[in-house]
């Protein structure tokens, strides 16, 4: 097995377990919020079936989607090598429509809102971003590599360079949960916009958390992932 494909490898299935994280973050949210507000048990029952079947079937196969679109085109791009700004552009303007579909926050929101083409420009520069990222880990030909943790070490080199990485990916995400919260119509759900805006915000809180947590476990070693 080459290295890039080694590295795809290793990549892929960190953000599989990512997005499996984020989901069982989120269904456990929705119970909390559920559960605090006295009339809630009226909506409980259609926001529960809403959120279950999106976390168990749009939100993760979409999201397993976006992995693969962003990982294959890394891969394009560095076997090709020689990456020029020209096939960089061409990549993401191929591929972006796909990525947008299958994007988990998208395929929920109102297409005719007056928010939503800037969510959309939003979800263009972390799909970029991502992109970007992926290319540095693939790029990686350090034979020592076996896992996550030693991907990011050689990628990187310093837990603070790391964390820039991922901030700007937290940032753009950040930025996406703003366009919802100044205007919950954008969400196109029967019931429950407010919960499940408030678990989008939470959910994205914890997820930020263990995330920047997880740098010290990889740079310090203090446990392998």
């Amino acid at each position: 097995m080459n290295y890039i494909q080694r590295n795809y490898n290793i990549i892929e299935q960190r953000m599989v377990a990512q997005t499996d994280t984020s989901l069982n973050i989120g269904r456990d949210l929705i119970d909390s919020e559920l559960n605090m507000g006295l009339l809630n048990f009226i909506i409980k029952p259609i926001v529960k079936s809403f959120y279950k079947y999106w976390s168990d079937n749009e939100a993760r196969v979409g999201t397993l989607k976006q992995i693969k679109i962003t990982l294959d085109s890394a891969k394009l791009l560095v076997e090709n090598g020689n990456i020029s700004k020209e096939k960089f552009d061409d990549v993401i303007n191929r591929n972006f429509p796909s990525y947008l579909k299958n994007d988990q926050t998208d395929r929920q929101c109102k297409k005719n809102h007056k928010n939503y083409q800037k969510l959309k420009d939003i979800t263009k520069k972390l799909f970029i971003s991502q992109l970007e990222e992926c290319i540095l880990f693939l790029g990686i030909r350090d034979p020592n590599v076996n896992n996550y943790s030693e991907l990011s070490i050689a990628t990187f080199k310093t837990k603070e360079i790391a964390l820039q990485a991922l901030m700007r990916q937290l940032d753009y995400n950040e930025e996406g949960i703003a366009v919802v919260e100044q205007d919950e119509n954008i969400i196109d759900v029967p019931a429950g916009r407010s919960i499940i805006v408030n678990v989008l915000r939470k959910g994205f809180e914890a997820t930020k958390k263990k995330l920047i947590e997880e740098l010290d476990l990889i740079f310090y070693k203090k446990l392998p992932i």
